[in-house]
């Protein structure tokens, strides 16, 4: 039997997987445990030849082939079973034979192939995700559900990038609230110190659960909440021991305790100062009763320690 159309595919059958409209190729962690979708824009990032993926959620790192959705694998393995059965027609439609019958009484045979319906290629669509990035340290574009992940070229993790971009939007805000009338003024910085604290506790509750395995217990590290300064320090002296507080002076340190019981009074106790605020605080000029007050140079000062104290944090918790 002539096999030449299915020879001609040979040992391996090449399948491109294109990207979408946006230029994104998903991708799926290939841990059971995990199985978490991505996408990354192939031509950013590292080059180089054999280069290891890691899953933005879980960190688990393997080769770019283990990393294919089942989608991709579907439309793959249909593309080729379409392939191999076309192939495989063609060759018994060489077979065909149509043998006229000879004399009065000849018998003629033929053999003729009718196609049937062809294999269907299960074809796919790239899932939408919430978030774009692009990686501080390798450049590589990709996109996630949520905000903190891995880079999936370096593996870098990029909670404190996302820490960076949000005190960026706290500083457009403060610029914009000085060309506002006073009363908006106040509200714009007030929002501009809560999402100060609200960006550095969404990073510092990252950064315990990346590392809480690298704590004394790994369940109470993913529970450390950095809205209560004080008693994140605690906490993280007493499971990784290590002090967040070291990279201040006590004037700074002192000055972002003040700033964070600030915060809980805006939230909470609609900015009115109580007992409770001027005992944890010991803000002298504060007054029980009264309305506090936070300028705008307070909000820039609190900024750039939290930044310092960001840089500690990441290079100081064990990895």
């Amino acid at each position: 039997m002539n096999l030449n159309n299915l020879r001609r595919l040979g040992n391996r059958i090449p399948i491109s997987i294109k990207p979408d409209e946006d230029g994104f190729t998903g991708r799926e962690c290939p841990n059971s445990q995990c199985e978490g979708y991505f996408k990354v824009q192939f031509g950013t990032g590292l080059k180089g030849d054999n280069l290891p993926c890691h899953c933005p959620y879980c960190g688990h790192e393997s080769g770019h082939n283990e990393f294919w959705t089942k989608e991709q694998i579907e439309y793959a393995q249909s593309v080729a079973h379409r392939q191999i059965t076309d192939a495989i027609f063609k060759d018994l439609k060489a077979l065909e034979f149509d043998s006229k019958p000879k004399g009065g009484f000849g018998i003629g045979i033929s053999l003729k192939l009718q196609p049937g319906r062809p294999v269907p290629i299960r074809y796919y669509r790239e899932k939408q995700l919430e978030t774009i990035l692009i990686c501080n340290q390798c450049t590589l574009r990709y996109a996630i559900y949520g905000i903190f992940a891995f880079c999936p070229d370096c593996g870098v993790h990029n909670s404190k990038q996302i820490l960076e971009k949000n005190l960026e939007l706290t500083k457009k805000q403060l610029d914009l609230s000085a060309k506002l009338e006073n009363g908006l003024i106040e509200t714009l910085v007030n929002d501009a110190l809560e999402n100060v604290v609200s960006a550095f506790d969404g990073f510092g509750r990252e950064v315990c659960k990346v590392r809480s395995k690298s704590s004394k217990n790994p369940e109470e590290a993913l529970k450390i909440r950095f809205q209560n300064i004080d008693g994140a320090k605690k906490k993280i002296i007493d499971l990784f021991g290590i002090d967040i507080s070291q990279c201040l002076s006590s004037d700074e340190w002192d000055f972002t305790i003040k700033e964070f019981q600030k915060r809980h009074l805006v939230s909470h106790k609609m900015g009115i100062v109580d007992q409770e605020y001027i005992d944890k605080s010991h803000d002298i000029d504060a007054k029980v009763g009264r309305k506090i007050s936070i300028a705008s140079e307070e909000v820039e000062r609190l900024i750039r320690i939290i930044l310092k104290q960001a840089n500690y944090i990441v290079n100081t918790l064990p990895e």
